[in-house]
């Protein structure tokens, strides 16, 4: 499916869980990463704090198909979906947990 921008829209199928009933913070990692690790704690603060936002972590190795699809080039990847599961964001590397949350503004603004 196809998120309103073209872009791709992702949904129980891809994820293997549900989407969060405002947002999805989407990531992607790899057993080796170190900045995974810390990546995985930020999201898993800022879905805690806010309500209605869901935390969903994919082992890259394990779903090659979805990140080839999404073209994810390195780990961590995290992608900020709306409640509809389109892709508003995207960001590589260890993201800050004040751009996350102004990402999941644009989110949650946008449905």
């Amino acid at each position: 499916m196809r998120g309103r921008d073209g872009g791709k829209r992702l949904g129980v199928a891809e994820l293997g869980e549900n989407l969060g009933e405002r947002a999805t913070l989407v990531q992607f990692s790899s057993a080796f990463c170190a900045p995974c690790r810390a990546t995985r704690r930020v999201l898993g603060e800022i879905a805690g704090m806010v309500p209605g936002v869901t935390h969903v972590e994919i082992d890259a190795e394990d779903h090659l198909d979805l990140v080839r699809a999404l073209d994810i080039l390195k780990t961590p990847t995290v992608l900020v979906l709306d409640a509809d599961g389109a892709v508003v964001r995207r960001a590589t590397g260890q993201p800050r947990k004040a751009d996350v949350i102004a990402a999941l503004g644009e989110a949650v603004g946008a449905t």
